[in-house]
């Protein structure tokens, strides 16, 4: 049985539940994700598409559209980023950090290195993608 998750924003008014994770955590260190989160990377993971549901705050939340087909998820009221999707695809990613439920487990790879920040150094001894991937 899946377990399921359940996240929220930093205020509180945009919450979701999601049937479980479908595939590892990952550290993305591409540019968008630097500039989004305002953070050396961004720590994310896929869920099921059919499996993620706003429980709060659905008439609240907004999307900004950083690539074609790509639209990420945050609330208007704190700035939160919670979510990513690519409707076409029916790939859906979620902002670790903004799981509120115990983890299923810790961070796997990171991704989009060629794109590190300068200021960042690894001190972990996890796989490095120049590019993107499934973690």
């Amino acid at each position: 049985m899946t377990e399921r998750i359940h996240g929220s924003c930093y205020c509180g008014a945009v919450g979701y539940r999601a049937e479980g994770l479908s595939s590892p955590i990952g550290h993305c260190h591409c540019k968008t994700c630097r500039k989004i989160h305002a953070a050396a990377f961004n720590t994310s993971a896929l869920t099921p598409y059919d499996g993620f549901f706003w429980t709060s705050g659905e008439d609240q939340v907004r999307y900004i559209e950083t690539t074609p087909g790509k639209r990420r998820w945050f609330c208007p009221t704190c700035g939160s980023h919670l979510v990513a999707e690519y409707p076409e695809a029916r790939v859906r990613v979620l902002r670790v950090g903004s799981i509120d439920s115990p983890l299923p487990g810790k961070a796997a790879v990171h991704i989009w290195t060629a794109e590190q920040a300068a200021f960042f150094d690894f001190d972990d001894d996890l796989p490095r993608l120049p590019g993107g991937g499934k973690p």
